[in-house]
């Protein structure tokens, strides 16, 4: 509660005390949690928001919801467990949400996860205190506990962006933002809908709602380049295949750009001829999914190699969409292509032919207000009877503002971050002892293939609370010097790149008032991986570890 004369937050006496508090129970919550518990025989506590295991694939339900990354390289690796690895059993080659989410329960169920996880709760504040060198975790309900050690695993995208228009509590009809899908399910049967967004949810929904709704009004602001997934069940022996190797497959995964068994070949897109380059491109395109963005070396480094890709893709969508000038708009001309989130489509532009499909230029008419009716643009108005926000996420630092983080005096991590964030390896930022972040900013995050990431930081930070425990040490935070050094690596490697120059969430762009920074850390994840190999080698150099209560460690807390 609050105090009116002095506006301080009064927090009530904790009721618990931990060795580590995990705030989400997505893919890193629960195997932090396993690695805590299970490895370290520490006590932990997990609070999650939703009344469930799934972080992401708990909340994103809409239809069409799947993942980009193949299924069969998007689990946990023998490092959690090899006989899950070969007891699961994808049924398709990009899973959808509901097959996700059996999985992550699986796992909870399997590793006896969910007896340490208090749902249906929200962080709104943990405070360091630095005298007791103890977090002080309060959540929604006022319950407070502390811990040694706070980690966040809140995902990188979990932190929903509605677009505040004007009049958008006027509307009498249903609204809905994709990230805070209804349980239930939404009917769009002979309903008229407004989608509001094109990015990789919009490209997922709109082809499904479009198969129900009278009429789909698919409003869209920037077009993307997307690819085809080529979605299709798993073939038995395919699986058989990649189970028989997958020890090798994972160590491969971990040693790529995007963490995925794929990399960049050795050659630029300027080297081979324009019939060689576009045999090279037919292929990719024909296989589906993210080979297109590893045909040449080049295509986020050179303007010229990247324009070759976008012709190439742009060409695919004047074939595939009947109208010219629908086809046009759909063609983006203004940003290189994989310099903001490319998306994996199943009939996306296929379904701007049918004649229950409009698409509405909010570039050339943006929307000037939420009616009681619609929308209305500057050109015309349309009536619907649901809108759906399309519209993403205040991504990777939005989901962490909204813990209420405060480290040493009393600083917010937003005020720490006023100017960008500072972090060392997007694990832990200075100001904020025993804080870790599982794919924090600066670190590869969503610019990878996010559960080799999340494995990688839940088994760094395990191993340095085993480091600090065997040193006799109870505190640990980055040296200032280190933070600076990892900030400016990080913007030099992003400043390499044609990623800077493109409107995304990649930079912050989609949120008014955002700071236009890079997020995630471009570098790649197998020379990530290799850098914080060589800080743990070095007894974590770049952070600073000391004794605050050599009691404590003595027992072991």
């Amino acid at each position: 509660m609050t105090s009116p004369e002095n506006g301080q937050t009064r927090r009530a006496e904790p009721r618990e005390h931990f060795d580590a508090v995990v705030v989400g129970a997505g893919f890193a919550g629960l195997y932090m949690l396993h690695r805590l518990r299970d490895t370290l025989g520490l006590h932990c506590r997990v609070y999650e928001a939703g009344d469930d295991v799934g972080g992401t694939w708990y909340w994103n339900r809409y239809p069409g919801a799947r993942c980009d990354s193949e299924s069969l390289y998007y689990t946990f690796s023998d490092r959690m467990s090899k006989e899950l690895l070969q007891e699961w059993n994808w049924t398709e080659r990009y899973a959808g949400q509901p097959e996700i989410l059996r999985y992550i329960k699986h796992v909870a169920e399997t590793f006896d996860l969910y007896k340490d996880i208090r749902f249906s709760t929200r962080v709104v504040d943990a405070t360091y205190d630095e005298e007791r060198n103890r977090w002080l975790v309060t959540a929604d309900d006022g319950h407070v506990v502390t811990a040694a050690f706070l980690i966040t695993a809140v995902g990188c995208l979990s932190a929903a962006s509605v677009p505040e228009f004007k009049g958008r509590q006027d509307f009498l009809g249903s609204q809905f933002h994709t990230g805070l899908w209804p349980h239930e399910g939404v009917d769009f049967t002979s309903k008229r809908v407004a989608v509001i967004g094109t990015g990789s949810t919009g490209v997922q929904l709109i082809p499904e709602i479009a198969q129900h709704a009278a009429h789909v009004y698919v409003m869209q602001r920037t077009p993307n380049y997307c690819i085809p997934s080529r979605n299709a069940p798993l073939a038995a022996e395919v699986v058989r295949e990649v189970k028989a190797k997958v020890s090798s497959i994972w160590e491969l995964m971990r040693s790529t750009s995007f963490g995925h068994p794929i990399d960049f070949p050795d050659r630029s897109a300027l080297s081979v001829t324009e019939e060689e380059r576009r045999d090279i491109y037919e292929a990719a395109w024909s296989k589906g999914g993210i080979p297109l963005a590893f045909t040449f070396n080049d295509l986020v480094i050179s303007r010229e190699a990247n324009e070759t890709a976008a012709e190439f893709v742009r060409a695919k969508i004047r074939e595939l969409v009947r109208d010219p000038h629908v086809a046009e708009l759909l063609s983006p001309r203004d940003h290189p292509i994989f310099t903001r989130r490319v998306p994996l489509e199943n009939g996306y532009y296929e379904t701007f032919n049918r004649e229950n499909v409009t698409l509405v230029d909010l570039r050339s008419s943006p929307i000037e207000e939420i009616t009681a009716a619609g929308i209305r643009t500057g050109e015309a108005e349309y009536e619907v009877d649901i809108i759906v926000y399309a519209t993403g996420f205040d991504a990777v630092t939005g989901s962490l503002f909204k813990l209420g983080i405060h480290g040493r005096d009393g600083i917010s991590l937003q005020e720490h971050w006023r100017e960008g964030p500072r972090t060392y390896l997007g694990v832990a930022t200075r100001g904020f002892p025993n804080l870790f972040m599982i794919t924090g900013p600066q670190s590869p995050s969503v610019l990878s293939n996010m559960v080799v990431s999340i494995e990688q930081h839940v088994d760094w930070i395990t191993d340095c609370l085993r480091h600090m425990r065997e040193s006799g040490v109870d505190v640990v935070e980055p040296l200032p010097d280190a933070e600076m050094h990892w900030v400016t690596h990080h913007n030099e490697i992003a400043n390499a790149t044609l990623v800077p120059t493109t409107n995304s969430w990649w930079v912050g762009s989609n949120v008014p008032g955002k700071l236009r920074r890079i997020y995630p850390y471009l570098g790649g994840v197998g020379n990530y991986r290799a850098v914080c190999e060589q800080v743990a080698a070095r007894d974590y150099d770049g952070f600073h570890m000391s004794v605050h209560d050599a009691a404590a460690v003595a027992r072991g807390a």
